[in-house]
């Protein structure tokens, strides 16, 4: 029986969202951003050279389609292409979003079927950021008498600004960005790991409520001069209100594998079994999984270090570094795949790391289907990769 795996490679965008003039970075809308084209136009340029050296080399998504896609998601304008406009292998097509974010919870939820029914709470670029009794009450549940921060804020660069001020005092560092987020970063050892992820807990229904899509542990560690987030982030994100493509797959019967931050996103709904890591990790839990998942199951997995790591830190060579490390990667796992199984890789919005400002950047994504012959998917939504999954495996789609 045929399965499915469903990647996300977190915001690797191609450009081309006709809305992109709505939404922004700081007061300079996102028209014109394109993650991976203007990564591949500065590997040319020679101006990705840290830890890697000229274009940028990703043969096996190439061959399935990736700059085609991104030709089509432009209008044809391919931005940085290696010139590799092979015939793709695979079905391939670029998608574009309804949801009116360029956050996560909007981009995963309607790949999985389900676009977001309602506008998100944003908070104000200003200082304070959150109104009063909200963060008296994180406060209260925190057990201190107030919060830092309170402002839109990178969260490198919080915890470098405030992290000695909390160790000394106690009080959380609260702070958001242009996603609909309420983040909350604690030192491990001072404030306590498990303090922070029951507080995040404790708070999340109010923010909920408010229709903030996800409260965010952000834990780290060291000293001053020396803080560094670690790995133990956690998000708690609201509930979709109605079913996805794991909830289609469970009802008929068939198992759902999730792989990295898709728990967190979906808050385990319609999921049996997860695993967490870092990117090389869950690389290798998703060939473990390649090799060992049953028959007719859903592996969905979500690799984030492309946005966490680089896209958000503006960092160009290192996102190039991960495209290429991703490539070599997954094109193994490819190979490995049985007889009508498909592997969809896409993702779920920008983060150009050569655009103004360290925000999401609104883009159209790549789906490209190894297993799946052509013809081409042409320009789609993303709630029809959800029924693309769905029809390879025969389960009814709401």
């Amino acid at each position: 029986m045929a399965r499915a795996f469903l990647v996300v490679m977190d915001s690797v965008g191609i450009g081309g969202a006709p809305d992109a003039d709505q939404f922004f970075n700081g007061d300079v809308p996102d028209t014109g951003a394109n993650t991976l084209g203007h990564i591949m136009a500065a590997c040319a340029a020679g101006q990705a050279e840290e830890g890697r050296s000229g274009q940028l080399m990703i043969p096996n998504l190439e061959r399935l389609g990736m700059s085609s896609a991104m030709k089509l998601a432009t209008g044809g304008a391919a931005g940085g292409s290696n010139g590799s406009m092979t015939e793709p292998q695979g079905a391939w097509g670029a998608a574009t979003e309804v949801s009116l974010g360029k956050d996560t919870p909007s981009g995963h939820w309607e790949l999985a079927g389900l676009p977001v029914p309602w506008d998100w709470h944003y908070f104000p670029v200003a200082r304070p950021a959150f109104p009063a009794e909200l963060s008296a009450f994180v406060a209260e549940m925190a057990g201190t008498e107030g919060i830092l921060g309170d402002c839109h804020a990178s969260g490198t660069a919080i915890i470098s600004e405030l992290g000695q001020r909390h160790v000394q005092s106690g009080w959380p560092i609260c702070y958001t960005s242009a996603d609909s987020v309420f983040q909350i970063a604690a030192h491990e050892e001072s404030f306590g790991l498990q303090r922070l992820l029951d507080l995040c807990k404790a708070v999340a229904p109010k923010l909920h409520e408010m229709k903030v899509g996800r409260v965010i542990a952000r834990p780290f560690v060291g000293v001053e001069g020396d803080f560094s987030r670690t790995a133990n982030r956690r998000d708690f994100a609201i509930t979709p209100p109605g079913p996805v493509l794991m909830n289609w797959v469970q009802d008929a019967g068939r198992r759902v594998y999730a792989v990295g931050k898709i728990g967190d996103i979906f808050s385990m709904q319609g999921i049996d079994a997860l695993h967490k890591g870092d990117d090389a990790t869950l690389m290798g839990h998703l060939g473990d999984l390649v090799e060992g998942a049953v028959d007719g199951s859903l592996t969905f997995a979500n690799f984030v270090e492309f946005d966490s790591l680089f896209g958000h830190r503006r960092d160009v060579s290192g996102y190039a570094r991960q495209l290429e490390w991703f490539d070599a990667e997954i094109g193994k796992l490819i190979d490995r795949l049985g007889a009508g199984d498909i592997m969809v890789l896409t993702a779920d919005h920008g983060n150009d790391p050569t655009w103004v400002g360290t925000d999401h950047t609104r883009e159209r994504v790549p789906v490209l289907v190894a297993g799946m012959p052509g013809p081409a998917l042409g320009l789609i939504g993303f709630r029809d990769v959800a029924a693309l999954v769905a029809d390879h495996l025969g389960v009814a789609s709401d």
